[in-house]
């Protein structure tokens, strides 16, 4: 999207540049060299000084020729605002958004080995399809312990976390339950690929105790893998009509990993799950900043559920769906919480969500090509059509349970965690098989690094 320009500033330029040219046939002034810096930092204000939410509280900005990153920091309404984001590469961003990145295609959560030494280890949470890491064999649930040869604790981890975006080699344990200990695997050698990460990671449909379940594992909101593509959108569709036709009677959503995304992808999902909902039943409402909310088209923005022949309608008991989060549980995974809540019982098993209810749009420079830098300023507030918009602080569960409690089971595994939890909701029948209860302090994840985590991505109406 472009930054909204001025009539005003548009003639004023036209006039400037004029008058500009007029001079020059004149007399040839020698060039001045500009710090680039001062470029960037006028496009980043002029941006900011239209788009920002929050507007009245926008601060005094840092020196012109600052780093474009404490520029931008210097603007923001910290604490308040705690999503707003600067990049140094824009087409990095988007890549991001879409799923495309430079790397191995494994995901972990970081844990301290114990509390009597400084070890660090990284539990494999999910490997991505078609991966170097699926190519090694590495498993959910495996233990990192070395990277390039050196331990992982707390002083180094995050510096060899650094390193994993280039060929590097692992050491990894796997669980053995047959001698309840962890063994060691031969060391693995990854290079890292441009990997297009699909977000519909698993789907399945089970029979239980006569109940049958639909479940889908959901990693991100991305309607496809860019240039305007929606493969992805058009397989959660194929998804939810193989439902339909195995006529499930139960729903649970995993957005356990799910950071968050592209709303036009969080509007899809949602009309496929609100019961028999419709393009006349309205899914969220948007508000902006007093400058923005002038413009006629950007006062009232209402955004409408589709009419989608996929949608399952009102065959789900207790017209419920179950919701599977976890602290990671952001933004467009919140937005579909909130903007089904009016018309259904969203059930929510796992950990409190992280409680963002704003919306960002990607800007870059269009008229600077030497300026590389993408900014992803909040720019909105979502409300469901209730007008709620109160979870800053996260959705907090029906059923609170931390995936970190027990060892990984495999996705999809009817004695995983969270979804055991869930399937034990629906049925009533506690699990056959009790896991070792695990204490331990998770200080990081993989996700956290993602420049798409705890994001939303809006679609602004042109002006």
């Amino acid at each position: 999207m472009k930054s909204p320009i001025s009539k005003k500033i548009l003639l004023w330029s036209l006039l400037l540049f004029t008058l500009v040219g007029c001079k020059e046939e004149e007399e040839t002034l020698p060039k001045i060299e500009e710090n680039p810096n001062v470029t960037i930092n006028k496009w980043i204000y002029k941006v900011m000084k239209e788009v920002y939410l929050w507007l009245p509280e926008m601060r005094t900005p840092t020196s012109e020729s600052a780093d474009p990153g404490d520029y931008f920091e210097s603007l923001l309404n910290r604490p308040t605002d705690r999503f707003s984001a600067i990049y140094p590469d824009y087409k990095e961003l988007i890549n991001s958004l879409s799923g495309i990145s430079l790397e191995a295609g494994y995901e972990f959560t970081l844990y301290r080995e114990s509390n009597s030494n400084t070890n660090v280890v990284a539990e494999v949470t999910y490997i991505k399809k078609n991966s170097p890491a699926a190519n090694s064999g590495m498993m959910r649930g495996d233990y990192i312990t070395k990277i390039n040869g050196t331990q992982l604790n707390l002083d180094n981890y995050k510096v060899q976390l650094g390193l994993i975006d280039k060929p590097h080699s692992l050491i990894t344990l796997r669980y053995n339950p047959a001698s309840d200990s962890f063994d060691p695997r031969p060391e693995l050698s990854l290079i890292p690929i441009e990997l297009a990460e699909n977000p519909n990671f698993l789907d399945s449909v089970y029979t239980i105790n006569g109940e049958k379940i639909g479940y889908v594992v959901y990693h991100f909101f991305a309607p496809g893998s860019g240039n305007n593509s929606t493969i992805y959108d058009q397989e959660m569709d194929a998804i939810f009509a193989g439902f339909k036709t195995e006529g499930i009677q139960h729903l649970i959503l995993d957005f356990r990993y799910n950071g968050g995304g592209y709303v036009s992808s969080a509007v899809n999902l949602a009309s496929l799950v609100g019961p028999g909902v419709s393009n006349s039943d309205i899914f969220s409402k948007t508000k902006y900043n007093s400058f923005l909310m002038q413009f006629d088209n950007l006062k009232n923005v209402q955004t409408p559920f589709k009419a989608k022949i996929e949608n399952l309608g009102k065959v789900l008991k207790n017209n419920r769906v179950y919701i599977l989060t976890t602290s990671r549980t952001a933004s467009a995974s919140e937005l579909i919480i909130n903007g089904l809540r009016p018309y259904m019982d969203v059930f929510l098993i796992g950990d409190k969500t992280t409680g963002k209810n704003v919306g960002s749009v990607p800007f870059e420079d269009e008229e600077n090509p030497e300026n590389p830098y993408g900014i992803l300023p909040i720019i909105s507030r979502s409300f469901n059509s209730l007008d709620q918009s109160d979870y800053t602080t996260g959705f907090i569960p029906n059923i609170e349970v931390k995936e970190s409690v027990e060892r990984l089971q495999p996705l999809g595994d009817v004695q995983e965690l969270l979804l055991r939890k869930a399937i034990e909701q629906i049925t009533g029948i506690p699990p056959g098989n009790k896991l070792q209860q695990l204490n331990r302090q998770e200080i990081g994840s993989s996700l956290d690094a993602k420049l798409r985590s705890g994001i939303l991505i809006e679609s602004v109406p042109s002006q």
